[in-house]
């Protein structure tokens, strides 16, 4: 390891105890998606503490915010995401406590070391679990002008380089005609019925996807009482598919399906979007590779070959406008499973906490990486730009 790694390792360990507590804080405090105050306050004071320039409620949202700091010489703009959203129930089942402290050690260890050119910026990012707080940064063009953009989530293994599945969250009502059920059933049009058409058609639909496809759906509204022909039936779906493209097609097919299930008892069906779209993740390999060869430097073995997720995170919209990276870091022994309470339990541990002064250390050597090697830095454009 050259001496400026090293200075930088050892920087993030002069913050280990702060990025333990840090991640302490949030996890025991954990607040749903755009309501994450406290874990605002506790990052941008941590960040502001050390110089960094912060601006708060971007891109509209109260609980996004971006921390800056620069050398004050011209070089490479590089992101370091945050998370600190919690899950309704669960707390930080999915370890955002342990996202947003590795980023915000990786900062400010950065910051500390002298003669870098570039600007490095701690993009806060809230309701990854519901909303997609990136999906509005990146459609509002916070990311374009960053040149890489990087964050660490924990998980069941150690893998560089993930794809995920793109994302479309939707609503459909159906409207009929209320009726008495025993006396006038005839007189009704129920809309429970279509609904139920609809999700018939949907098992059908089911058998002709391919396997990186994926339709679940639960019914929010089905009628108040037996005795009435429900007038109102409304369902919520998440559509998955691999690419962009395809998940469009999808979309169409359901949207059709729903419409002649309407029309075959003469309901009426609409459909909106009740959550924003998540793209797949496009990460970018020689950043991973990076970010690979940094862990590997910092003892880190078992380190799995590229993977395919089945979930969708909304660093897929990012990816798409910014060369990024979403890599995964093992939490614990690995078996615990995430959206769980024992998932939030593990977060709070000294495993947690130790996988966050790692992850720190791994995300800002591979910043480095960025701000000095030219060649990787064109590497990285150069793919992005292929893709």
């Amino acid at each position: 390891m050259d001496v400026g790694k090293e200075k930088i390792c050892q920087q993030v360990d002069v913050f280990a105890a702060e990025i333990y507590r840090v991640a302490e804080q949030i996890g025991r405090n954990p607040e749903l998606g755009h309501q994450e105050h406290r874990a605002v306050e506790i990052l941008t004071g941590m960040l502001q503490a050390r110089g960094f320039k912060i601006t708060r409620g971007i891109g509209d949202l109260p609980t996004a915010f971006k921390a800056e700091f620069s050398w004050g010489q011209p070089g490479p703009r590089v992101a370091l995401l945050a998370e600190y959203d919690a899950l309704p129930g669960v707390g930080h089942g999915c370890g955002h406590n342990l996202i947003g402290a590795a980023s915000v050690g990786a900062a400010i260890a950065l910051a500390q070391v002298e003669k870098l050119a570039g600007t490095v910026v701690v993009m806060g990012t809230p309701a990854e679990e519901t909303s997609g707080g990136k999906v509005t940064l990146a459609d509002q063009g916070y990311f374009t002008d960053f040149d890489a953009a990087l964050m660490f989530h924990p998980g069941s293994q150690n893998v560089t380089e993930i794809t995920s599945l793109a994302l479309d969250a939707l609503e459909f009502v159906f409207i009929g005609k209320s009726a008495h059920a025993a006396s006038a059933a005839h007189c009704g049009i129920n809309a429970l019925d279509a609904m139920l058409n609809f999700f018939v058609s949907l098992n059908t639909l089911k058998q002709q996807m391919g396997e990186e496809a994926h339709i679940n759906g639960i019914i929010t509204e089905g009628g108040v009482t037996p005795n009435i022909i429900p007038d109102r039936a409304v369902a919520r779906l998440y559509l998955r598919s691999a690419r962009r493209k395809e998940l469009d097609e999808l979309r169409e097919r359901v949207t059709s399906c729903a419409q002649g299930a309407a029309a075959l008892i003469g309901a009426q069906v609409t459909w909106r979007k009740f959550e924003l779209s998540y793209d797949e993740m496009c990460s970018n390999r020689a950043m991973a590779l990076s970010f690979n060869k940094n862990l590997r430097l910092l003892g880190v073995g078992g380190i799995v070959p590229a993977q395919n997720s089945l979930g969708s995170v909304d660093m897929g919209n990012v990816s798409r406008v910014v060369p990024a990276i979403h890599p995964y870091l093992i939490l614990g022994d690995g078996t615990a499973v995430p959206h769980t309470r024992e998932f939030a339990e593990v977060s709070l541990s000294e495993e947690g906490g130790k996988l966050a002064v790692l992850a720190a250390k791994a995300l800002a050597l591979t910043v480095f990486d960025i701000l000095k090697d030219s060649i990787l830095l064109q590497k990285i454009k150069h793919e992005f730009n292929r893709n």
